[in-house]
């Protein structure tokens, strides 16, 4: 007789792939998690387990036998992609409660997001030849990045039917295929339509790529690496030493909304965060305006005579 417990885990990748929507590369990621939970159970009982050996004991053990083995990064990962498998089990009413509640995440030092100055991203924007298509191609998509806040997956496979230029808005399909629509300034909005009127409207796309907004200039898709190897040649030549990646343009609209004014949650709204905490990280690299602020504004912030 089969295991039930093999039957349930294939239904939940399906669940992954279909219900979720997650791509494959993600799926993967949690049946790696999954599997190598199980592998530990089926060495510690001495045989495969079922369903009810799915327990917060046996998964803190298994929490502290990796510990030793990964790093508190890794572990919160591993934990959130178990966490993840035992809520679609209380999902389907084969466990009564999440086993992952009772197990404590190992706690994590929040990396600060590293950005580029308003100074820095017109140094790069300087460098570029716009006397050449792909110029001006690069120039888009890095004013793109920078003035909505997409992900450089977001950006190269945004689609000319996502254009909204007379309400001011684009549709951006973000992780999950959660779609979100982010404003465009009037700049931001003259750049692409300059884009698409004198180099986009001139390459003769491949069927694949018919509606893809930047393309080569063999009319295919741009690949997420050739963003990062012309943004970091870019900022080579403006003299930038920091080590960035198209990511910084993310983390850099994010922390200039911020410095300038906007809430959290509008900024959430923008960057297509779920929650609000993954937001709040922007946060922290804006404790000297913060700082100055309270300086500035609070009764008790100046010095008094």
């Amino acid at each position: 007789m089969s295991n039930p417990l093999s039957h349930i885990i294939s239904e939940y990748y399906n669940y992954l792939r279909w219900e979720k929507n997650l791509a494959a590369r993600s799926v993967e990621a949690y049946r790696r998690d999954l599997r190598s939970f199980l592998q530990f159970l089926e060495e510690r009982l001495g045989r495969e387990p079922v369903l009810a050996d799915l327990t917060k004991e046996n998964l803190k053990e298994f929490i502290y036998e990796v510990s030793g083995l990964l790093s508190p990064r890794s572990q919160a990962r591993l934990l959130s992609g178990l966490r993840n498998f035992f809520g679609y089990l209380v999902l389907e009413n084969h466990l009564d409660h999440n086993p992952a509640d009772w197990v404590e995440s190992p706690k994590l030092d929040k990396k600060i997001p590293r950005v580029l100055t308003l100074d820095e991203i017109d140094r790069i924007i300087s460098v570029i030849d716009l006397s050449t298509p792909e110029g001006e191609r690069n120039r888009a998509m890095i004013e793109l990045m920078y003035g909505g806040g997409l992900r450089v997956s977001e950006t190269v496979n945004l689609r000319l039917g996502d254009l909204y230029f007379d309400e001011g808005f684009i549709r951006v399909e973000g992780k999950g295929g959660k779609h979100r629509f982010v404003p465009l300034s009037d700049y931001t909005r003259k750049i692409l339509e300059r884009y698409i009127r004198y180099v986009r409207s001139k390459i003769r796309p491949k069927k694949e790529a018919e509606n893809i907004l930047f393309l080569n200039r063999r009319g295919g898709r741009l690949t997420r690496n050739m963003v990062f190897i012309f943004l970091k040649n870019y900022a080579r030549a403006a003299g930038i030493e920091k080590n960035i990646s198209p990511h910084t343009l993310r983390h850099s609209f994010a922390t200039h909304l911020l410095e300038n004014g906007a809430d959290l949650r509008s900024i959430q709204l923008l960057l297509g965060h779920e929650n609000i905490t993954t937001t709040e990280i922007y946060l922290h690299t804006s404790a000297k305006q913060i700082k100055e602020a309270l300086q500035q504004y609070h009764p008790r912030g100046k010095d008094r005579k």
